[in-house]
């Protein structure tokens, strides 16, 4: 049984750093190899400056949610530490409450922009064949997995509360990552 959720673990902690890792590893090839054609043969790639910034997009997104995971995102602890069990306990639900309400706004107005992308067929600047909408992409797939890391917090404070034990409010400071 270990065995069969060895992936599925394995995903649940690294699928952010291995998507940013491969984004951001490809927006710095393209970028040192941009500038070395620019500089050593006098010519530059037409969507050499367009896809990092699109992949830009990926980075940020999926680190958002990645910092939401590490409980280090948008957090106020100095003040949170010093409020009562039960009202540290309400804040993280007020936590996964304003995350749900952000990331339902965001993924249904970034999906339907990104829709509206892939029907008018545009394409990256420089390019004739690569899809805007797959970088476009990146807003509503990280909100996803930001609301999927939302709600896991959530199931683990909810099991602290009930065992009575402190809350993590940052997993670096445990020494979890």
């Amino acid at each position: 049984m270990n065995a069969l959720l060895f992936i599925p673990r394995w995903l649940d902690r690294n699928i952010e750093r291995m998507l940013i890792l491969f984004a951001y590893t490809i927006m710095a090839l393209i970028i040192v190899y941009a500038v070395f054609e620019r500089f050593v043969f006098q010519t530059q790639i037409p969507w050499s400056t367009s896809i990092p910034i699109y992949l830009f997009l990926w980075v940020t997104w999926i680190g958002c949610s990645h910092n939401v995971r590490k409980r280090s995102h948008l957090v106020f602890n100095d003040i949170r530490t010093r409020l009562s069990y039960k009202l540290q306990y309400a804040c993280m639900w007020l936590d996964c409450i304003l995350w749900w309400g952000f990331g339902i706004i965001v993924i249904y107005f970034t999906w339907e922009q990104t829709m509206l992308t892939k029907m008018n067929w545009a394409t990256v600047l420089g390019t004739d064949d690569m899809m805007q909408w797959w970088f476009y992409m990146a807003t509503p797939f990280a909100w996803c997995l930001l609301l999927i890391r939302a709600a896991q917090n959530l199931w683990e404070d909810t099991k602290r509360y009930r065992n009575k034990e402190p809350f993590i409010v940052d997993i670096q400071s445990v020494g979890q990552d």
